[in-house]
C-alpha cells in the first residue's frame, strides 16, 4: 500500500494542477483537433536552444577520449564548475571560485539538495506567496514546512510579513526572481531590505543566520530593460540554484547547479554538505554529457523577443476580455484574476476556462487562491485564436 501521504496528494485537486491540466490538454487535442485548444499549462520553453548549444552537442558528441562517460567528482566536473563560477562572478558582482559550485539535475535537484543540506526534520523554510508549487514536496521531503507569507497587492516582497514569520524554526528563506507565477522581479531595494532582516535576525538569534535560497532559472528573461539585481553583495548566507533549462530552451536534459556565496564564513561547509545530499538523494552527479555541452556554450545568446511579443498579444487578449493580471516583468507566465462572480474559485473557473478549451494552472496550487496562471510559451497561433473562448469564460458564472 502507498503511503498516506501520496495517497492524500494524489486525491488533492491542487496538487500537481499543471501536469493534470496538461495531460488533460492532450485528450482534448485529440478529441477537437490541436488547432481548437489553446494549451496554456505547462512551462515548456518552445524556442530551439542557440547555436552554440548545438554545435556544443556535435563537438561533445564526437569526443572519444577514454572514459569520457564515466563518472567524476559528485559535485561535478573541474571544466562545469569554473564555467558556472565565471557566469555567477559576472551576474553577482563578487569574485567566484570552482569551489563555490556543484553541477546538478535541473534546478530541482539544486533546490532541493540545498534544502536537504541546512533542514532539521520539523523546521521551516519560508517563502513568498505565490510560489512555485513544488517548493511544498521539496521541503516536505526532508521532514521540514514551508511557510507562505503573503507578497503586497502588486506582488512585491512583504518585508514585515516575512520578518513576522521568522522564529527559531527558520532555515530559510526561498525567493524566485523573476517569480514564477506573476513575472514578477524583486528590485534591489526589495532584496536590500529582505536581507537587513536576515542579517538583524541572525544577529539577534546568536549567529544563526536564515539561508537566502535564490531560485532563478528565468534570470535572463526579462523584460523592457528590467534587470535582476545580485544578491550575494547583500548577504553571506545566500545561495544561487538555476538550470539551463529556460534560457538555453533545454528542460528535458536535466542540468542545472548550485553556488555558494564565497562570501559564506560557513561556504565549504555548506559546499560538503549540498554535495552530500545531492549524492544521497539518489542523483549521484549530474548528466556527464550535457556538463561538457554547458561548459562550452553557457554563455550562448538567446533572442527572447518572441516571448516578448506574445506577453504583449495575450495582455490585449485580456484586457479585451475584461480580466485582471499582474504586468510580467519576466518569465513566461501571466497571473490572472478570476472574475468577481466566480467568488475566488479559482479550481471551478479553470473548469470554466477547461470547457472553452483553454487549459491553465489554478492558483491555489501557487498558494494564492482567487487567481490562476496562463504560460505564453505557446504559439502567437495560439493566444490569437483563443480571443473569443477567453472573453466567454470571462461572462461565465458559476
Amino acid at each position: 500500500m502507498i503511503s498516506r501521504y501520496f495517497q492524500n496528494l494524489l486525491n488533492d485537486k491542487t496538487a500537481s494542477a499543471i501536469r493534470k491540466m496538461f495531460e488533460e490538454g492532450k485528450i482534448l487535442k485529440q478529441k477537437y483537433g490541436e488547432e481548437n485548444v489553446y494549451d496554456f499549462s505547462l512551462g515548456n520553453p518552445d524556442l530551439d536552444p542557440p547555436q552554440k548549444v548545438l554545435d556544443a552537442i556535435k563537438e561533445v558528441a564526437l569526443e572519444e577520449r577514454k572514459g569520457v562517460h564515466g563518472y567524476m567528482s559528485n559535485a561535478g566536473y573541474d571544466e562545469a564548475r569554473e564555467a558556472m563560477a565565471k557566469k555567477e562572478s559576472a551576474q553577482q558582482n563578487v569574485s567566484v571560485d570552482s569551489s563555490c559550485v556543484v553541477m546538478t539535475v535541473g534546478a530541482a535537484s539544486a533546490i532541493s539538495a540545498t534544502i536537504k543540506a541546512l533542514l532539521m526534520p520539523g523546521e521551516e523554510v519560508i517563502v513568498p506567496s505565490p510560489f512555485f508549487a513544488e517548493y511544498t514536496h521539496y521541503v516536505h521531503n526532508h521532514g521540514g514546512t514551508l511557510v507562505p507569507v503573503s507578497t503586497k497587492p502588486d506582488f512585491s516582497l512583504d518585508i514585515d510579513a516575512i520578518k513576522s514569520r521568522l522564529s527559531p524554526k527558520t532555515v530559510a528563506v526561498i525567493i524566485n526572481s523573476p517569480n514564477n507565477p506573476t513575472g514578477k522581479i524583486y528590485t534591489k531595494g526589495e532584496i536590500a531590505s529582505l536581507c537587513k532582516a536576515l542579517k538583524d535576525f541572525g544577529e539577534e538569534n546568536g549567529g544563526r543566520y536564515p539561508y537566502l535560497i535564490c531560485d532563478e532559472p528565468y534570470r535572463d528573461i526579462v523584460y523592457d530593460g528590467a534587470e535582476v539585481p545580485p544578491v550575494f553583495p547583500e548577504y553571506p548566507y545566500s545561495v544561487i540554484v538555476t538550470s539551463f533549462a529556460k534560457n538555453l530552451s533545454i528542460p528535458g536534459e536535466r542540468v542545472g547547479y548550485i553556488c555558494a556565496n564565497p562570501l559564506n564564513p560557513e561556504k565549504s561547509d555548506f559546499i560538503a554538505a549540498a554535495t552530500m545530499a545531492f549524492r544521497i538523494s539518489g542523483c549521484v552527479n549530474a548528466p556527464a554529457f550535457f556538463q561538457r555541452v554547458i561548459a562550452k556554450s553557457w554563455d550562448a545568446k538567446t533572442d527572447f523577443s518572441s516571448y516578448h511579443k506574445r506577453r504583449d498579444l495575450l495582455m490585449e487578449v485580456l484586457d479585451n476580455a475584461g480580466l485582471e493580471y499582474c504586468k510580467p516583468q519576466g518569465a513566461f507566465y501571466i497571473f490572472c484574476k478570476v472574475p468577481p462572480q466566480w467568488n475566488d474559485d479559482d479550481s471551478a473557473f479553470v473548469d470554466a476556462l477547461a470547457e472553452q478549451h483553454i487549459l491553465c494552472a489554478p492558483g491555489a496550487g501557487f498558494g494564492k487562491k482567487g487567481w490562476f496562471r496562463i504560460a505564453y510559451c505557446v504559439s502567437e497561433k495560439t493566444i490569437i485564436n483563443s480571443r473569443e473562448a477567453f472573453c466567454k469564460a470571462a461572462r461565465s458564472k458559476l
